[in-house]
C-alpha cells in the first residue's frame, strides 16, 4: 500500500514550511498567490488526499487535450455578482482555470430577477453550444427545475432549500453545514450557555436550511428547549436593505436577548451586531455570534467574528471531478457531495 501522502510531505519537496503549505490547502490568507498555486499544483501531482481524483483528470485532460482540441463550455448560472468576499469567488477562478486545462471554455451568464419570474434563459445562453452549466446562488426551485429539463448536465453548487421534497435532478456539491454548528452549539450547552437564538432565513438555500437544522439538532440533543422569540427569519430578497431594516425591526421588537445567536452566514451575522452596536455597543459583550463562510470581513469586523471556514479549493476541485464524470457519463445517478468545514473561534465568542 503506498504511503498516504502529508502536508508535511509537500513541504519536503517544495523547501518550505509546513504552515505555509496549510494555509495553500486551506486557502487562508498570508501568502503570495503564485506560492498558493506552485503548493496546490504540488498537493496534485503527489496525489494528496483532498486532491486525489484531480490529477488524474488533468492528465487525462492534457492528453485529450494536446494540439489545443476545444472541448466544449461550460456556462456558469448566477444571479449577484461574487464579490472577493464571497467563499464562491474563489472556488469560481479555481473552476475556471482547470477546467480551461481540461479544454473548456468558460462563459458567465448572469441570470436576472425577471428570468426567475418568467423561466427564461439569460439572452447570452446558447443551449447549443454549451456543455455543462454550473449553477452557483441559483436558489429559486422553479427556476432549477427549468434548468434540470434542459438536457444538458447541471451542477448545482448549493441549491434550493427543499425541505422534504425531492431534491433537483442534478448533481449538486455543498460544505459540510452540520458537524461545526453542532459543535459550536454543544460546547455552549456544556457550559451553562443555553439561551440560544438562530439569525437567517432557512428557506433561502440549502445551505441556511442545514444549519438551522444543525442548531436545532445540537439543542434537542441536549435536551434544550428553542425559545422561539429567539429564532429570527428575516426573509432574503434581492434588495439587502429590505433585509436588514426586517432584521432590524425584529431585533427592536426583541424584550430579552438571548446569550448567543448562530447566524446562517458572516453577513447576517455582522449586520445584526452593526443594528445592536447601534443600540448600546455593549450588548457586543453580552451576546455571542457565530457566522459561516470565514469572509474577510469577518475577520477586520470588531470584535472579529467567530465562523465556519469553507475550503474553496477543495469545493472547486470536488466540482471539477462531479462535472468532468457528468459530461462522460451522463446517465450516473445524481450525487450530492459534502466538503468538510473548519470552527474559527475569535473574539465575538470568546468571554
Amino acid at each position: 500500500m503506498s504511503k498516504k501522502v502529508t502536508i508535511q510531505d509537500i513541504a519536503d519537496a517544495l523547501g518550505i514550511s509546513r504552515n505555509t503549505v496549510s494555509k495553500a490547502i486551506n486557502n487562508t490568507d498570508g501568502i503570495a498567490d503564485a506560492t498558493r498555486e506552485k503548493i496546490l499544483q504540488k498537493a496534485i501531482e503527489m496525489d494528496y488526499k483532498q486532491f486525489s481524483y484531480v490529477s488524474g483528470l488533468l492528465s487525462a485532460g492534457q492528453d485529450e487535450t494536446a494540439g489545443s482540441q476545444h472541448k466544449g463550455t461550460i456556462a456558469l448560472f448566477n444571479i449577484t455578482y461574487l464579490s472577493n468576499s464571497h467563499f464562491a469567488s474563489t472556488m469560481m477562478d479555481k473552476i475556471h482555470e482547470e477546467i480551461s486545462r481540461l479544454g473548456y471554455s468558460f462563459v458567465i451568464n448572469r441570470v436576472s430577477h425577471e428570468n426567475i419570474e418568467n423561466l427564461t434563459l439569460p439572452k447570452t445562453f446558447d443551449k447549443d453550444q454549451v456543455t455543462a452549466i454550473i449553477c452557483s446562488e441559483i436558489f429559486d426551485p422553479a427556476y432549477s427545475d427549468m434548468i434540470c429539463s434542459l438536457g444538458i448536465p447541471v451542477l448545482f453548487v448549493d441549491g434550493p432549500a427543499r425541505r422534504g421534497a425531492r431534491s433537483v435532478q442534478a448533481d449538486m456539491l455543498l460544505m459540510n453545514n452540520s458537524t461545526e454548528i453542532t459543535r459550536f452549539v454543544t460546547s455552549l450547552i456544556d457550559r451553562g450557555i443555553t439561551r440560544i437564538g438562530f439569525i437567517g432565513d432557512y428557506d433561502h438555500c440549502q445551505s441556511f436550511w442545514e444549519r438551522y437544522t444543525a442548531y436545532r439538532f445540537a439543542m434537542f440533543s441536549a435536551d434544550v428547549e428553542i425559545d422561539k422569540r429567539f429564532v429570527l427569519k428575516p426573509h432574503e430578497t434581492f434588495n439587502r436593505n429590505l433585509m436588514v431594516d426586517e432584521l432590524g425591526e425584529m431585533l427592536e421588537n426583541l424584550d430579552d436577548m438571548p446569550d448567543a445567536f448562530i447566524c446562517a452566514n458572516d453577513f447576517v451575522a455582522i449586520d445584526a451586531m452593526q443594528l445592536l452596536a447601534q443600540r448600546d455597543r455593549k450588548l457586543l459583550k453580552k451576546i455571542r455570534f457565530l457566522g459561516f463562510d470565514d469572509s474577510y470581513e469577518s475577520r477586520i469586523f470588531y470584535p472579529a467574528l467567530s465562523t465556519v471556514h469553507i475550503h474553496s479549493q477543495a469545493m472547486a476541485f470536488s466540482a471539477l471531478h462531479l462535472l468532468v464524470s457528468r459530461i462522460e457519463e451522463p446517465s450516473m445517478d445524481y450525487r450530492t457531495i459534502y466538503v468538510s468545514t473548519d470552527l474559527v473561534l475569535r473574539e465575538s465568542t470568546e468571554f
